[in-house]
């Protein structure tokens, strides 16, 4: 864009020098592994008789009390309090352009590798591309099943693919106009049971797909087969973030829970406990050690997977809207969190201050994204709108 939305690390708050030498020293030492985001967990839970308990019921219960037993022990401060030396943050950011096209509301986005082209997924049965340089539409796919619910931009630029309440992840090659124009995939992948929440390229041989059936799935996409199939999940599963190398990747569930896991292992490595509804969309932070979650009980979470659990929330002091997406700035200073109630907030992930509010869409937000270079950022809404913010 013409400028950025972090037209430079001080734009953040951030201190002059080199990024990495940021990343590495202030803003790592604050997310420390054993943090306590401020408040007690209890240890008990008043609902539970020990008496109606199973002896397996029983076991379970009393290795979760020493799970959070073990979390209690190593905290000792909290994020804001170890942050409170950090300097302020500068926030500069404004709209830039609407992007018109879709006829009714938008459900998903995603940005291209190059931070030029951006996906939108809509209830009117298209997938646009658009170029947001000019706010012009480039690619127009007509879907063949209108409750489409996720998108995803491969890495070479070449590849689509949505999936939604068809249960199926249909992919399609951005070269054809003509089939995309009668709707015709290049490979439909077949063999959810659900919904599909998610879909995320790893490359333009694989794609990784959650769904209303409790599971993720690896596909070799030439083929069309399942490569890994992961279940862990007690509850549909909304939301995939996958670490750059390819072999970790989150998934949030309406179960409340977040799990890690390992590609090459196809295991669940960690589960994370926090929110008090369906967790709808997490990212990871550009360290690898730290991820955001938004969730229906209106409160955007931070994780630390060397400590295992959440260790900072940032929320309305009375949260009334559920938290629809999430996404932070290329330094992980800023969380952008999309809500029910129209709004885009940004907090500052040291300070826990709310920095700014973005008001102008005209119904829940339901995707934001920020681009590779962290220069722009876009959001998606249900008044069929997508707006370029820098």
């Amino acid at each position: 864009m013409e400028e950025g939305l972090l037209q430079n690390e001080n734009d953040l708050g951030v201190p002059d020098g080199d990024e990495n030498d940021y990343g590495a020293s202030q803003f790592a030492n604050t997310l420390l592994g054993n943090m306590d985001p401020g408040w007690d967990e209890e240890m008990e839970d008043p609902g539970v008789n020990l008496a109606d308990l199973t002896p397996e019921e029983r076991e379970a219960y009393e290795l979760k009390l020493q799970l959070q037993e073990k979390r209690q022990e190593v905290r000792d401060t909290s994020l804001f309090d170890e942050a409170q030396t950090a300097e302020h943050v500068n926030v500069k950011i404004r709209r830039r352009r609407d992007l018109k096209g879709h006829l009714t509301k938008v459900y998903a986005m995603d940005w291209s590798a190059d931070a030029r082209h951006v996906l939108s997924a809509s209830q009117d049965s298209r997938l646009l591309v658009w170029d947001t340089y000019s706010g012009n539409k480039i690619h127009a796919i007509e879907l063949k099943c209108s409750w489409v619910m996720c998108c995803s931009y491969a890495p070479s630029g070449n590849l689509v693919a949505s999936g939604g309440l068809d249960n199926v992840c249909s992919v399609y090659d951005l070269n054809d106009e003509d089939a995309n124009l009668s709707g015709k995939a290049i490979k439909v992948l077949t063999g959810h049971d659900g919904y599909l929440g998610e879909c995320q390229f790893l490359s333009d041989k694989q794609i990784l797909t959650s769904s209303g059936d409790h599971m993720c799935i690896l596909w070799d996409i030439a083929t069309g087969q399942q490569i890994t199939t992961l279940k862990d999940h007690l509850g549909e599963v909304d939301c995939l973030s996958i670490l750059p190398d390819n072999n970790t990747f989150l998934s949030g569930s309406t179960d409340a829970t977040v799990k890690l896991w390992d590609l090459r292992e196809g295991m669940c490595k960690q589960t994370l406990v926090g929110h008090l509804s369906d967790v709808v969309d997490c990212k990871w932070l550009a360290n690898g050690l730290n991820f955001v979650t938004a969730s229906d009980d209106g409160i955007v979470r931070l994780f630390d997977i060397r400590s295992d659990q959440e260790i900072a929330q940032y929320s309305y002091e009375y949260p009334q809207a559920g938290v629809s997406c999430v996404d932070t700035s290329l330094s992980g200073r800023i969380i952008f969190a999309g809500y029910d109630d129209f709004n885009v907030i940004l907090w500052d992930t040291l300070l826990g201050d709310l920095l700014y509010v973005l008001s102008e869409h005209g119904a829940k937000v339901s995707c934001l994204g920020v681009d590779r270079d962290g220069v722009a950022l876009c959001t998606g809404s249900w008044d069929n709108l997508l707006k370029i913010w820098n």
